[in-house]
């Protein structure tokens, strides 16, 4: 019911920014939004995660003061800013939306990627050096 869309995905060189979007489509509900990243050969990994609020964040501790999560509601899209981009950020990066959860557990719960309900189909970044 809920289709999640994203996009900025772009080549940059390492010291550079990004702002990636996720619009979302269906089904309106207060959700979580969270960020996950993959790079070939490797599992897919939490980034970031943000409330249905916007006031509760959590970032992964490789990005953790450069990337900033942030929501639009009214225009129901997720953002993520992307900056001092290091070769490692380099992977396919993706929101997915937790609908069911009520409240924030805990910070581990939103890295768990089968707490997310729907996922886009993911945008390339990648980080030249």
């Amino acid at each position: 019911q809920v289709q999640l869309v994203e996009s900025g995905g772009a080549l940059v060189q390492a010291g550079g920014s990004l702002r990636l979007s996720c619009a979302a489509s269906g089904r309106t509900s207060r959700y979580a939004m969270g960020w996950f990243r993959q790079a070939p050969g490797k599992e897919r990994e939490f980034v970031a995660v943000i409330s249905w609020s916007g006031v509760r964040t959590h970032y992964a501790g490789s990005v953790k003061g450069r990337f900033t999560i942030s929501r639009d509601n009214a225009n129901n899209t997720v953002y993520l800013q992307m900056n001092s981009l290091k070769p490692e950020d380099t992977a396919v990066y993706y929101c997915a939306a937790d609908v069911h959860s009520r409240d924030w557990y805990s910070d581990s719960y939103f890295e768990r990627t089968n707490e997310y309900d729907y996922w886009g189909q993911g945008t390339q970044v990648i980080v030249s050096s």
